[in-house]
């Protein structure tokens, strides 16, 4: 019999671990897969996405469910791309968030490209997101079952190209019920934790990374208010966050609060807290999950970061690959480098990078 061949990308976690354990049941040709990412020379240990012990743990996973299980080297293409735009976006004087580039690049083209050598018709994740048809046999994509465990926001990046390639087996379920199904099968991962942090930064705070791997771009600078008094020295503009109050080392009689970075004058700018809102924002390098952008301004969710509750606005497209955002009320916290992606009810619309 011709089964349909599907390769799983696989963690070590519990999550893509019942992946293929759905669709293994579910009678199709599963293998497994897993890449071997960059890790800083000393801390291969640690790397969250692909520590030996994840490595052996997918192994394991494989083996219970009777898939051949392969590795893939993806040091170099890792170190190439996400690692480099971590730390370019930080040299922009951005907070990036490298997980969108890995989605775009390495999972869903480099490992995708492997899975379609292999013979393989589809890749599955372990992504919290739903997958659907519309009649016209366009996809989209819609937030998981479980609001919290959603990942759509790190999907707005996909093509219908990369989707038409795309399943998402969990992204129907709620958490502890995959918990249970991976106990069902007997699976190692089923109470193995879930991991928030940059694999690649090893658990550590990311401005001891920055110190190893980029230095010169950690060159102190002026604090200024957006009216250019000078209240201060920073350390270096990537040592802080929008928002931040604490640790600042600014003058003033009343709380100052990083506003913005100017990367090109090397200085941090400051205000009080109700100079910390935003009434619009606009992106750049945007995609959407249709494959066109909509031609009139609409209504819309707009989430400007992966933990953000979604606000209210009107989104404005700017050609095919930039809108603006105008929010119904002003928006705290707006970051350059992260991503405002855009909702309508359930649908994931896509998203753009905050300039």
């Amino acid at each position: 019999m011709n089964k349909t061949k599907i390769v799983v990308a696989m963690s070590g976690g519990v999550d893509s671990s019942v992946a293929a354990a759905l669709l293994k049941e579910q009678g199709y040709d599963v293998i497994g897969m897993m890449m071997r990412l960059w890790s800083e020379p000393g801390k291969e240990e640690s790397n969250r996405c692909c520590t030996p012990d994840a490595m052996a743990q997918a192994r394991r996973v494989a083996g219970i469910l009777d898939i051949p299980f392969y590795a893939v080297d993806a040091k170099d293409v890792f170190r190439e791309t996400v690692v480099q735009y971590f730390l370019d976006g930080y040299a922009r004087g951005e907070t990036p968030n490298p997980c969108l580039i890995c989605n775009r690049k390495i999972r869903w083209t480099f490992l995708l490209n492997h899975a379609l050598a292999l013979g393989a018709e589809y890749m599955a994740t372990g992504h919290y997101v739903r997958k659907v048809k519309d009649e016209g046999a366009r996809i989209k994509l819609f937030r998981a079952t479980d609001h919290s465990k959603d990942q759509s926001y790190v999907l707005h990046v996909l093509t219908q190209e990369q989707l038409s390639r795309a399943l998402f087996p969990v992204g129907e379920y709620p958490k502890p019920e995959i918990r249970d199904i991976a106990k069902k099968f007997k699976l190692p991962t089923a109470s193995r934790k879930d991991s928030q942090d940059l694999c690649f930064l090893a658990g550590e705070d990311y401005r001891n990374f920055l110190k190893r791997n980029a230095a010169e771009m950690l060159q102190p600078g002026e604090i200024v208010t957006q009216d250019g008094k000078v209240v201060g020295r920073h350390d270096g503009l990537a040592n802080y966050t929008i928002g931040q109050r604490k640790g600042l080392g600014a003058s003033s009689p009343v709380p100052l609060y990083v506003i913005k970075k100017n990367a090109a004058k090397n200085e941090l700018i400051v205000g009080a807290g109700d100079e910390l809102g935003f009434a619009e924002l606009t992106a750049r390098e945007v995609n959407w999950i249709s494959g066109a952008a909509p031609r009139e301004p609409f209504h819309a969710l707009v989430k400007i970061r992966y933990t953000a509750k979604e606000v209210e606005g009107l989104v404005t497209p700017l050609g095919e690959n930039q809108l603006r955002v105008a929010f119904d009320a002003p928006v705290r916290d707006v970051t350059a480098g992260q991503a405002a992606v855009i909702y309508v009810g359930e649908e994931l619309l896509g998203g753009g990078i905050i300039v």
